[in-house]
């Protein structure tokens, strides 16, 4: 007699102290592998637990999604044929296999939300299964925090220093209570960020976030064309002369303001709703 399904799911919630996200029958396999192997698949937090089948309360093996660089899809789109994503992670490479084209989307939507801590861009997705990976993002980053915060504060450029400061350096109490982050600064996806503009006009154009890249940040700016408003995105840095935009193609007028004020464009921000 086989074992009542929810008393499986409750083995596993207790065996790996995870939330459940997703789950589904894929295949799996090590790109210097063959063949593929069918497993039960569970995403649960960021690690993809993988079973033999879906009445087997102890995983057979797991994935580290924290891990994860890149998921690229590694077959053409064929409506009625298996989807191929190859998984680039920092120890190994590995690929998974799905059924159709709607279930390897979904996964992808997933796995990449959980690896990188915000949604993909682009995704062929029903309105529910959206709202069901904002639910995701939003529980991920309440149960870690700490992978979700801010990257660390490029080096304050000279001109921005306190007066009469020197090269001394700020005592700790100094420090704890000056304000790390500018006004303008959201910890939100770029996605967020792009909403957020265009649902508050009367608040801004700009929002300053974090960026991708360690040690850096991003700026998501709303403009006004001849074609109707348009949102961009483009990566800021610090430098001793100030903060530098790297722009597509340089904008003399922009760079211009920019030195003169460098925080001219953040000074009027989006409030969160």
């Amino acid at each position: 007699m086989s074992t009542n399904p929810r008393v499986v799911h409750k083995r596993r919630e207790t065996i790996t102290a995870l939330p459940l996200y997703h789950s589904g029958h894929l295949l799996k396999k090590l790109t210097k592998e063959k063949d593929f192997k069918r497993f039960y698949g569970e995403l649960r937090g960021a690690t993809l637990f993988l079973y033999k089948d879906d009445t087997q309360d102890t995983y057979t093996e797991k994935v580290d999604l924290e891990q994860l660089k890149s998921m690229e899809l590694d077959s053409s789109y064929k409506k009625k044929e298996p989807t191929i994503f190859t998984l680039s992670l920092s120890t190994e490479e590995l690929q998974l296999k799905m059924d159709n084209p709607d279930t390897g989307e979904v996964w992808r939507g997933f796995i990449l939300t959980v690896g990188k801590k915000e949604i993909p861009s682009k995704l062929q997705l029903l309105p529910g299964q959206m709202m069901q990976l904002k639910e995701t993002l939003n529980q991920e980053r309440k149960r870690n925090p700490k992978l979700c915060r801010a990257p660390t504060l490029p080096p304050r450029p000279s001109f921005l220093q306190p007066s009469g400061s020197g090269n001394n350096s700020p005592s700790p109490s100094e420090e704890k209570s000056a304000p790390e982050l500018p006004a303008c600064f959201f910890d939100v996806t770029r996605q967020e960020a792009e909403k957020m503009l265009k649902e508050n006009p009367e608040n801004g154009s700009i929002i300053l976030r974090p960026s991708t890249l360690a040690h850096n940040y991003a700026l998501t700016l709303k403009q006004h064309t001849p074609s109707g408003p348009a949102v961009k995105n483009y990566r800021l840095t610090s430098t001793n002369s100030g903060f530098v935009i790297e722009l597509e193609t340089p904008k003399h007028h922009l760079l211009q303001n920019a030195s003169a004020s460098p925080h001219l464009h953040l000074n009027k921000c989006p409030r969160h709703k």
